[in-house]
């Protein structure tokens, strides 16, 4: 991204600029303290969860109670990060609050679960997460220049998702790089509560689906969905309606 180029190779200290790319803020206390709980990030096992959840919950801009942290969590700009009661956020995850303007880009609710390996970006965006939700090992969720992500209560992410907004560059020009024309505008992405994404989805910028969807593992999703719709394929296309069943019925 340009503004994080730019903060890397602006005048400057490599002790400011990684203050200001990685910690967030430029107070010599705070780096003190970050650089603690990075030290603390890495142990494993019992010991090193339990002293991560006494000294990592003063990182975040807020954080519940009874919230987990695996290890080797990497965290960039924790405190415009928020998570609720009973979140657990598993090995090697990456949350990535990066903002110059946002107080708050990544917002985790109540008994949210990060499995392994996943990655929350935002590069001037927001990610909120609603609670008991879960987002299986390797999926990313992204989120850049004011394209929000929001993804309801009760969601199954799968595994290895992509979930993005704003990720599509202008191209009209030819007379500049692409990567220096912007992000175009997408509005991001919402899912409804109670959506379920199979392994290995896509959702593209501009998508909402509705309350009960789903979509089957593999599928690119790049226009949005009905509720209680399932759709499948690439691009994702609706195959079938959910339909109540009565459970006192034999078959």
């Amino acid at each position: 991204m340009e503004k994080t180029h730019d903060a890397i190779t602006e005048k400057g200290s490599a002790l400011t600029k990684y203050q200001k790319v990685i910690v967030g803020s430029t107070s010599f206390t705070k780096l003190l303290y970050y650089e603690w709980c990075q030290l603390v990030g890495s142990l494993p096992g019992a010991l090193g969860m339990v002293l991560r959840k006494i000294f990592w919950p003063r990182l975040f801009g807020s954080c519940g109670k009874g919230v987990l942290f695996g290890s080797n969590v990497v965290l960039r700009h924790p405190s415009r990060i928020h998570l609720g009661n009973n979140v657990v956020i598993s090995e090697q995850c990456i949350l990535d609050g990066r903002s110059e303007r946002k107080a708050a880009t990544i917002v985790l609710g109540d008994e949210v679960i990060l499995s392994n390996q996943v990655m929350l970006s935002c590069k001037e965006g927001t990610i909120h997460i609603a609670g008991k939700s879960g987002v299986n090992a390797g999926t990313i969720i992204q989120s850049t220049n004011d394209c929000p992500v929001a993804i309801g209560e009760s969601c199954i992410i799968g595994q290895r998702c992509v979930i993005i907004g704003g990720g599509s560059y202008n191209i009209d020009r030819l007379d500049i790089p692409i990567r220096e024309q912007g992000i175009r505008p997408d509005g991001g992405v919402k899912l409804e509560a109670d959506v379920w994404l199979g392994a290995n989805v896509t959702v593209l910028g501009g998508v909402v689906m509705g309350c009960g969807s789903v979509a089957a593992a593999g599928a690119v999703v790049t226009r949005s969905v009905a509720e209680r719709s399932i759709c499948m394929g690439i691009p994702a296309r609706v195959t079938a309606v959910r339909e109540q069943h009565d459970s006192s019925r034999g078959e």
